[in-house]
């Protein structure tokens, strides 16, 4: 099989994978995410069965496939950001922080706003709201439609006012 037919089959399994994930069914998302991968590894594929794990609360299983995303292509944001989502949803914070600080340098992200976003998160979880809220604003600045940054920033503000 040539390389073209090879991406082409990926293209096609991830597609159908995400649309079993969006429908709720992780089972056949994560098999058709698994088939995506045999026909050609890529970090989005990797990524995006991380996130469905994520979505069954299995987090190491997530971030061992955010692992090897960044195996792939280090460039890519999104393995970055969601290792550090998942260590905070484990409650570890700090251990979050350099992930998303990394997913907000990196050269390939779709939504550079949610690395800041969830920063501001932990800032917010730290008490050190001075910078939390540049967090929020910054994610603000790179999507000035990112709802969760506004919602964010408003509450921030009303508390600290």
């Amino acid at each position: 099989m040539s390389e073209e037919e090879k991406r082409k089959r990926a293209v096609a399994y991830f597609r159908e994978a995400f649309r079993h994930q969006m429908k709720g069914d992780l089972d056949k998302a994560i098999e058709l995410y698994r088939k995506s991968i045999e026909a050609l590894a890529t970090a989005e594929a990797h990524t995006f069965l991380g996130w469905t794990y994520s979505f069954m609360g299995d987090y190491d299983t997530a971030i061992a496939e955010c692992n090897r995303a960044i195996e792939i292509d280090p460039d890519f944001g999104n393995p970055y950001n969601d290792i550090g989502a998942y260590l905070i949803e484990k409650g570890q914070i700090d251990e979050a922080i350099p992930w998303l600080e990394r997913a907000t340098r990196t050269r390939r992200y779709e939504n550079p706003e949610f690395p800041h976003c969830n920063l501001g998160r932990i800032w917010e979880m730290k008490h050190d709201y001075a910078r939390a809220l540049s967090a929020y604003q910054k994610a603000l600045e790179l999507n000035p439609q990112h709802v969760p940054a506004k919602t964010a920033i408003r509450r921030l503000r009303s508390q600290l006012n």
